[in-house]
């Protein structure tokens, strides 16, 4: 337990204690009647972050969950079956007019628990200020010096293994509950269902071909080739946010495939994973789309470019594949996130992908 230090150097005394300590858990925890988690970063750090609400709610199923999100992803939880209420923080407009109105809206609700899975001074003040008698937060926090309790912020185990983000995630949570994670989970309604069900009669891909950052991205001529090698009777939906239209225009315009549709724009973030879950195969690139797949554990093909799997931001679906180049290239990976340009010209962890990579996972390279 990341979170405890109990200055024993041997591992199994180590292990007793943990094990004891969970064992009389109940005991000795305050009631967990309210809990609030706060993740206001983008959409997909949001979906992973909904593993700690399933394991809260495994944990305490009795207590009001509410969670904060930035303007624009309340929409993931649109009736939730384990959270009462999303409060959101509007960051565009007088952000920090709206942080201070929020603050009031947290302190009113008098948390026991305060969760921030997040590393900025903004959320550190929400946190501090919340007036939860519990508050929880990653030691790289500014403000963590001010929580009950801090925790480690790491990429890996004790034994060096890479930790998932989920696993990072679930350090806060972790003396509250046990060792094992829960998987992020999205929940489309019957509603949600019912508006994809006319794509769905005989099977289908789904690609999401866009992604913020250029070096994430694998190229729209690189997507066009691939379309247009997948067999005709397999109809193919381009998903993507409004702001992706053109990029799916532009698969349109260069495919020979007769089935692709654009549906950028067309669908909410619960009816894109409606129809992902039951999609043959959903190609994706290091983004936001591959959340949802792992949420509502849909097939899924991760292709990355400039980043690795390393991360700890790789699928987590049942059936899921990793495609990356297989040419060896020390320039790879260039960073821990995406850049807005190939640092040296050539982006060769795109270009050197190849159509048979893309095609096996459905079997037909």
């Amino acid at each position: 337990m990341p979170s405890l230090h109990y200055g024993f150097e041997n591992f199994a005394v180590k292990s007793f204690l943990q094990q004891l300590l969970y064992a009389f858990r109940p005991l000795v925890l305050p009631p967990m009647r309210k809990i609030l988690i706060i993740q206001t970063a983008f959409i997909g750090d949001v979906v992973l972050a909904t593993g700690v609400l399933e394991k809260l709610h495994q944990q305490f199923p009795e207590a009001e969950i509410d969670f904060v999100v930035r303007k624009g992803n309340e929409s993931l939880f649109a009736n939730h079956p384990f959270l009462h209420e999303v409060l959101i923080w509007i960051k565009k407009e007088s952000k920090y007019l709206n942080l201070f109105r929020l603050i009031l809206k947290i302190r009113s609700n008098k948390y026991d628990l305060v969760i921030n899975m997040q590393r900025y001074a903004a959320t550190g003040f929400m946190t501090v200020l919340s007036g939860g008698k519990t508050t929880i937060g990653f030691d790289k926090n500014p403000l963590s010096f001010l929580f009950s309790q801090k925790i480690i912020h790491q990429f890996s185990s004790g034994d060096g293994k890479t930790l998932h983000e989920i696993e990072r995630n679930h350090l806060l949570i972790q003396s509250l509950t046990d060792e094992n994670t829960a998987k992020p989970h999205l929940y489309p309604s019957i509603e949600d269902e019912s508006f994809i069900k006319e794509y769905q009669t005989i099977p289908y891909i789904c690609i999401a071909p866009a992604s913020v950052w250029f070096t994430k991205q694998f190229p729209t001529e690189k997507w066009i080739s691939f379309v247009n090698e997948i067999p005709s009777i397999c109809p193919i939906y381009l998903l993507g946010a409004p702001s992706d239209i053109s990029v799916c225009n532009e698969i349109i315009a260069g495919k020979t495939h007769p089935s692709v549709t654009n549906m950028a724009g067309k669908l909410t973030f619960l009816q894109s994973a409606a129809l992902q879950k039951r999609a043959m195969m959903n190609y994706v690139n290091d983004s936001a789309p591959m959340h949802f797949a792992s949420s509502v554990n849909a097939p899924v093909s991760a292709v990355y470019c400039s980043t690795i799997e390393g991360f700890g931001y790789g699928p987590l679906s049942h059936k899921s594949f990793v495609i990356e180049t297989i040419k060896p290239l020390s320039c790879r990976p260039c960073g821990l996130h995406g850049k807005k340009a190939c640092p040296l010209g050539h982006f060769d962890c795109a270009y050197t992908i190849t159509n048979e990579q893309l095609l096996a996972p459905i079997g037909y390279n």
